[in-house]
């Protein structure tokens, strides 16, 4: 080929080939890796090792205790949720052997004073105050009230028997905590589904939440559940055995047992208690009302938040994870690290396949003004396009079917509508996730970025402000 003789329409067909034989090849390697997890998801179900246990609610919800129970909340400029969390936490687990304690900090009065307003009459409650002026990390606000915690234990003469992790915006479920009780004799660390509440306010960005969480809390992560591996913690709704969390604290000098360094420190705790032989277990249970066991909240309804909270995901699984947990573990360890961190290159793939449309429609166009010669497929493109088509087809129908499963058919529907939008974002928090990291390695600092909520399922949606 004689490159200088190229016009721009050929180079213009020359890129657009490019770039249809990398995204083929990659979506096609990202399709078998997810026809992995179906096949054995679908084998689980048919063995009977993967169904949703069911439960009486009546005979669960309210259950006493085997013994104290800590509830750690870290919270930054949450004044607008903190209290309906705490006031429905309280009710929805009665238990006299619970402890609720919530970190606030100094220099966040609006958020001190809704907490201590919920706490009121409340002798389960207790208001910790950071030293430290906010925001640092959520780890390290989980560390201050391990030292809380601590200092209760030693001034009382009381043992927790476990911690539970929720943040600041969930609603609870009023089995869990005696679900966790139970489970507390054969595993160290529990992690319940986590379900994003709709909100009619945005269907289409909190609403593609729904979708994600759905397919991945029913699927994937009961896979992982099933074949013994590490799996993350999500940070909410997950117990985890007090003498555990005094390993990891022993491990770290003293320093507390969740590192305050990490972006994600919910997603390194549950890879450490595996890592260190501590038995996990995702619980996933139905109560006899047909609804799941889960902690509930809602997820950023708009655009930007919801970038700026992937980003802080993907750079602190998919970049800092790889810095700081390395591939430790056995060849499906290594397989579900890689399948965590895959979204730098996901989002790369992604804005090749969107850039890819765009090309390929303006070469359309040309085509039809005479000013562009059609571009012949070869077989081997032929065959990458109808089986990329397939795998398109085959992935919208699990994610239709698990949305619709947890919240009706007009979810399920939206859910296909919704998978463009999904896209565009991964690809934005992949780049922004990117900067962030680059920047690090020369000599920045990785900011850690909260999630605003400004709303909360107990008292239903409110104006943000």
């Amino acid at each position: 080929m004689d490159v200088a003789a190229l016009s721009p329409v050929d180079w213009l067909a020359l890129i657009q080939h490019e770039l249809l034989l990398f995204a083929s090849l990659f979506f096609i390697l990202g399709a078998l890796d997810e026809l992995a997890i179906d096949g054995l998801y679908a084998l689980g179900r048919v063995r009977g090792r993967l169904r949703t246990a069911l439960i009486s609610r009546g005979e669960v919800e309210g259950r006493e205790l085997a013994g104290p129970v800590a509830v750690i909340v870290a919270a930054w400029r949450e004044d607008d949720v903190i209290g309906a969390t705490m006031r429905h936490l309280l009710a929805a687990w009665p238990q006299q052997g619970l402890r609720l304690y919530v970190g606030c900090y100094a220099n966040d009065p609006a958020t001190i004073a809704a907490a201590s307003r919920a706490a009121s009459g409340h002798a389960r409650a207790r208001i910790v105050i950071h030293a430290d002026h906010g925001p640092t990390t959520k780890a390290d606000c989980m560390n201050r009230l391990y030292r809380a915690i601590e200092e209760d234990e030693q001034r009382e003469g009381i043992s927790f028997r476990m911690v539970v992790i929720h943040d600041a915006e969930d609603m609870v479920d009023p089995a869990a905590l005696p679900l966790f009780d139970a489970g507390l004799a054969r595993a160290e660390l529990m992690q319940l589904p986590v379900v994003p509440m709709p909100q009619t306010r945005s269907r289409w960005v909190a609403g593609h939440y729904l979708d994600e969480f759905a397919e991945s809390h029913a699927k994937a992560m009961v896979v992982r559940d099933w074949l013994g591996t590490g799996f993350p913690s999500a940070g909410v709704g997950c117990a985890i055995a007090r003498g555990r969390l005094a390993k990891l604290d022993a491990q770290s000098m003293g320093q507390g047992p969740f590192d305050a360094a990490s972006l994600t420190e919910d997603y390194e705790l549950g890879l450490k208690v595996a890592e260190a032989g501590g038995k996990t277990a995702f619980l996933r249970v139905r109560g006899d009302d047909g609804a799941l066991v889960a902690t509930r909240a809602y997820f950023p309804h708009r655009l930007e938040s919801a970038i700026r909270q992937k980003s802080r995901w993907v750079c602190g699984i998919a970049l800092q994870g790889w810095d700081r947990l390395g591939w430790t573990g056995n060849l499906l360890d290594g397989w579900m690290r890689l399948r965590d961190r895959r979204g730098p290159l996901a989002a790369l793939v992604l804005f090749t396949a969107y850039l890819l449309l765009m090309i390929s429609g303006a070469l359309i166009v040309l085509q039809q003004l005479g000013l562009a010669r059609p571009v012949p497929l070869t077989p081997l493109t032929e065959t990458l396009l109808i089986a990329n088509a397939f795998s398109l087809a085959w992935r919208a129908a699990w994610r239709c079917a698990f949305t619709a499963r947890e919240y009706g058919m007009a979810e399920g529907i939206r859910a296909i509508l919704r998978i463009p939008l999904s896209n565009i974002i991964a690809i934005m928090a992949g780049r922004r996730a990117v900067s962030q990291y680059v920047a690090s390695l020369h000599g920045g600092r990785v900011r850690w970025e909260k999630t605003d909520h400004h709303g909360h399922p107990s008292i239903g949606q409110r104006a943000v402000a």
